[in-house]
């Protein structure tokens, strides 16, 4: 008879456990040391094309900020990221999608960044301009910038969704097509001063139906950078169109960073 209480007291303790061990397995409890990222857009967009990854990693528990880049220049562009990475409380992985990539390679050397993510992005060296990336590689045809009097580019109407966002409904192309941020075409001559990816841990996301660069282009720059590659069936759009593999990788490199930036 006294035995009673006490069975049904350990198979309390034994459901309570349980559930303990349940709620901290959950996905919103992301095991990583780095739980901020920072996400920077690339050219012609802006940075509503992360609401996917972003939802991916919010539901994991990470905090995320998406910068705005003005598209004026590199300098403003990295001030803009930097204001970002200024605000957050700990280690960050800093994400560049497209001409994003050129922006974190010079900003990823704040102190806070303790890893790089780049998507179907440019990754320059100090020294070097982002236009030096092209040379000796061809553009694929579908991808055509009209540069205004200006000195202002966009992607060329009739041929956005061929080499922006393939992948994408007719929609949501259009969606993008419509909204382009032009980029000033002189930022693509500046000089870096800094590559963080000499100094930080980085991984890459490649499109394998990127449409905006030669595919040896981007393998060549991910395999000198020593970038952890992962290759996805997308278009250029892949951070739009593809958000779980690149969250997933973006995920990966948070767990995996070093416990204290540098």
């Amino acid at each position: 008879m006294t035995t009673r209480p006490i069975i049904a007291a350990m198979l309390a303790l034994s459901v309570s456990t349980a559930a303990q061990s349940t709620e901290k397995s959950t996905p919103d409890e992301p095991h990583s040391q780095s739980r901020n990222v920072v996400l920077v857009h690339g050219a012609f967009a802006d940075g509503s094309g992360w609401r996917g990854v972003y939802d991916e990693l919010t539901a994991r528990g990470y905090r995320v900020t998406i910068v705005q880049n003005p598209l004026t220049s590199l300098a403003d562009d990295v001030a803009a990221t930097k204001r970002a990475l200024d605000r957050q409380d700990g280690p960050t992985v800093l994400v560049g999608h497209s001409w994003g990539g050129t922006v974190i390679t010079e900003a990823g050397v704040h102190p806070k960044v303790s890893a790089l993510v780049y998507v179907s992005a440019l990754s320059p060296d100090a020294g070097e301009t982002t236009a030096q990336q092209y040379d000796g590689y061809t553009t694929p045809p579908e991808f055509v910038i009209d540069t205004q009097a200006d000195g202002f580019g966009y992607i060329k109407a009739e041929n956005f969704r061929a080499g922006f966002a393939a992948d994408a409904t007719e929609a949501d192309a259009a969606f993008l097509r419509d909204s382009q941020i032009p980029i000033n075409m002189s930022v693509f001559g500046t000089v870096l001063e800094n590559a963080a990816w000499r100094s930080k841990p980085s991984w890459a996301v490649i499109a394998t139906d990127d449409r905006a660069f030669d595919q040896r282009m981007l393998h060549d720059m991910a395999d000198r950078i020593g970038a952890k590659v992962t290759e996805v069936a997308a278009s250029h759009a892949v951070f739009m169109t593809q958000p779980r593999v690149v969250a997933d990788v973006i995920d990966e490199a948070a767990r995996q960073a070093p416990a204290e930036a540098n």
